[in-house]
């Protein structure tokens, strides 16, 4: 039986969900004996490594401390968490670029033309998702304002400073504007930020976070909405590959990198960033209601709008007609029960409004460039 331990923090959601993919994977495959405790990102290096005679070890680095003392056990070891650290360890974790291009195409389909970003320089991952964040943007064509804090850290030693910094950032930006926060703590700031300075959230400014660390977006006011990290399965990953180091195998070259799951969308971005309010109403709408059926006559029957109205506004607002944002909304929340569900294809179509399988996933397959089956196997063995 070979005996592993598990150095990764149980103080955030992220690190507790990949805890659960670690488990999963032992479950499935072959038992292992796991050491694991209550830790803190920040925590010291274990004294219990000095002297640990065991075969292998998943890390959450959080210092170079944990790093070298990881390092002197001398087995094989896989590192989860990027980080400016040095060491050799093969890497498992997020794709930063895909979390930044996923939260832009989030922001600017809900209308925006205006956007920020908030990040740190602390770690490599803040910087990625940042600068995916406004590559994409500024590939729409669109202006795209950073703010950093000249101290930067998530543990801030001059709470009072930092957040009149942000508000003063915050007043500084063309209203109204979406802002991407690169971690949901930092969301949680910005939020505050915008209550001293009365800007009314969502619709002066809207707000997302990244992580979704459920005790920092529900405590925050309004609730923070959040993309949702694959935790579970970067620590499945990342098991597997320990699995085939403590055999004897070579690590690969490349990080293995894992995709973002769905947005969890609260109140801090329930908004629809258009000038005329029955044509932010009809987007509403569509978003509220696309899974039931509706189509554009619906819309066009419970507002006073003609159609050459709201297909023009649609296309100025979101770049595409009224049933193309349908089939779009239907699309993302099948992708999201494709994530997040076993549902049957027919019961995702059914689900999501579409009409049949057959036309469910032909439109999926037009949209992502697979079919949902594919995508679905895609993302149980990435």
């Amino acid at each position: 039986m070979k005996r592993v331990a598990l150095i990764i923090e149980t103080s955030r959601t992220y690190g507790r969900e990949v805890l659960l993919g670690v488990r999963r994977y032992v479950s499935e495959h072959e038992l292992w004996s796991v050491f694991a405790e209550v830790r803190d990102l920040e925590s010291s290096p274990p004294r219990w490594l000095r002297q640990w005679d065991g075969d292998g070890i998943l890390t959450r680095s959080g210092s170079q401390a944990i790093i070298d003392a990881v390092a002197a056990a001398g087995v094989p070891t896989v590192e989860l968490r990027a980080t400016r650290s040095l060491h050799s360890f093969p890497w498992v974790g997020m794709d930063n670029v895909a979390i930044g291009q996923r939260c832009a195409d989030y922001l600017s389909n809900l209308g925006f033309r205006s956007f920020g970003v908030y990040g740190l320089t602390t770690e490599t991952f803040f910087e990625e998702r940042r600068d995916s964040f406004v590559r994409a943007i500024t590939d729409r064509g669109y202006e795209c304002r950073s703010f950093e804090h000249s101290f930067g850290s998530e543990k801030p030693e001059q709470w009072e400073r930092q957040q009149a910094d942000l508000v003063a950032w915050l007043g500084g930006l063309p209203k109204p504007t979406a802002v991407l926060a690169c971690t949901d703590q930092l969301g949680f700031w910005l939020l505050d930020a915008c209550l001293r300075a009365k800007i009314a959230v969502p619709d002066e400014v809207a707000v997302m976070g990244v992580e979704n660390e459920e005790t920092l977006c529900e405590m925050s006011s309004p609730p923070l909405t959040s993309l949702r990290l694959a935790g579970e399965q970067v620590g499945y990953e990342a098991a597997k590959l320990l699995d085939r180091l403590m055999r004897g195998r070579k690590a690969p070259r490349k990080p293995i990198l894992v995709a973002p799951l769905g947005i969890v969308a609260r109140k801090s971005t329930d908004t629809v960033a258009v000038a005329d309010p029955l044509l932010a109403q009809a987007i509403r709408l569509i978003r509220q209601r696309a899974n039931s059926g509706l189509r554009v006559n619906d819309v066009l029957k419970e507002l006073p709008l003609s159609r050459s109205t709201l297909e023009r506004g649609c296309r100025e607002a979101l770049g595409r007609s009224p049933n193309a944002e349908i089939n779009r909304v239907r699309l993302e929340n099948a992708k999201r029960l494709l994530d997040e569900t076993d549902l049957t294809l027919q019961q995702i179509a059914t689900r999501t409004g579409f009409a049949s399988v057959h036309y469910f996933s032909h439109s999926f397959r037009t949209m992502f460039g697979q079919p949902p089956g594919s995508y679905r196997k895609r993302r149980s063995q990435s």
